[in-house]
């Protein structure tokens, strides 16, 4: 009896031991292909799941302060580059306006008075001119008349020693002599005076004609203050400065808004990009212009394809509010991530309908770049 159990365990073992060897050479066939596939899938391709869908985003922001008086778009709201999105109330604004224009109507119309006392000032120097001319005339009448009662004064002078004449007409020549010789102190006094006027006239006529610059210089700035006044009047009406969707509106209508505040934003959906943060040891072999297929997780099954286009200056890291230091003593070597920018083939409809933020896995094909 034992000798023939031990001859039926015998085959026994042997069929176990066979199959077990068997199962040992499967797996470490299905372990070497694995490995090898992998391998060459490597030597091929970098992949990454740390990406996501990035887009254009347009900050919608008053560039005046003021309340607002209608809000004219709601949360997710489809809109065109030039809709009208918020108006603020500007009321305010309209009396700064009309109070620049009343400014300039008034610079304008000093103008005109400046002109005219110009005009003014310089006829006046024109007839204080004539009259220094008129005065000149006079002058040379009086040296004239000086020249002929001297005559007559020296002719009666040599007559009254010969007793030709008589004293009382001696005395009438000498009398016609110093009147003549007065008259012509008097004008010639009338003249310096006359010149002095003149030329103070002319200093106020030259002082007058430039405040004609002085208010043409201020219209300027008055229209300068109207176009200032009608631009942040324009900046009451806020529009769209892109197309896209609206983030979550967080206005309402009575609402206070500063200038430079942040009220909501405008997203681009259009053309969104993927932003994929490979490894620093992963981008030895990636190029510009090769060809990434592109996985959301939004769309399972869908192979997006897109090209790489760029790769960032530095690390995510380099950018962060607090960068590292790796001078310090105790660092400690991290793998560094890449940002890399990766676009869309717009061919594809359904990329439309790709939200910022989503997460996607990017597959760079190292061997298959893309058509410039």
């Amino acid at each position: 009896m034992a000798e023939n159990t031990q001859a039926t365990e015998a085959p026994a073992t042997k069929k176990t031991n066979k199959t077990f060897l068997i199962v040992l050479i499967l797996l470490v066939a299905g372990g070497a292909w694995f490995g090898i596939s992998k391998y060459t899938y490597a030597q091929h391709h970098e992949d990454t799941d740390d990406a996501h869908i990035e887009a254009n985003v347009s900050p919608v922001i008053p560039r005046i302060s003021g309340y607002v008086a209608d809000v004219r778009v709601k949360d997710n709201q489809r809109v065109k580059k030039g809709d009208t999105l918020l108006i603020l109330d500007d009321r305010d604004l309209k009396i700064k306006l009309d109070q620049a224009n009343a400014a300039l109507a008034t610079a304008q119309s000093n103008v005109g008075v400046a002109e005219a006392s110009t005009t003014a000032s310089q006829a006046n120097v024109t007839s204080y001119q004539a009259n220094v001319a008129t005065i000149d005339a006079q002058i040379e009448t009086a040296k004239i008349n000086v020249w002929r009662t001297t005559q007559d004064y020296d002719r009666y002078a040599n007559l009254i020693k010969d007793h030709s004449i008589t004293q009382q007409q001696f005395e009438q020549a000498d009398a016609a002599k110093q009147t003549a010789e007065h008259q012509l102190l008097v004008l010639q006094e009338q003249k310096k005076q006359a010149a002095s006027q003149t030329n103070a006239v002319a200093s106020q006529s030259k002082a007058t004609s430039q405040q004609i610059s002085v208010a043409n210089a201020t219209i300027k700035q008055r229209q300068v203050d109207v176009e200032d006044a009608k631009l942040n009047l324009s900046y009451t009406i806020i529009t769209a400065p892109q197309d896209g969707l609206i983030s979550k509106v967080n206005v309402q209508a009575g609402q206070f808004l500063t200038a430079g505040q942040l009220t909501f934003s405008i997203i681009e959906d259009d053309n969104p990009w993927v932003v994929a943060n490979f490894k620093e040891t992963q981008i030895a072999k990636m190029k510009i212009g090769q060809k990434v297929i592109v996985n959301v997780d939004a769309f399972p099954g869908h192979d997006f394809e897109a090209k790489l286009t760029s790769f960032s200056p530095g690390t995510g890291s380099i950018f962060a509010l607090l960068p590292p230091d790796n001078s310090s003593g105790n660092f400690v070597k991290v793998v560094q991530r890449v940002p890399v920018k990766i676009e869309f083939d717009g061919a594809d409809p359904l990329v439309k309908q790709l939200r910022a933020g989503m997460n996607v896995d990017v597959d760079v094909h190292l061997d298959a770049p893309s058509a410039p």
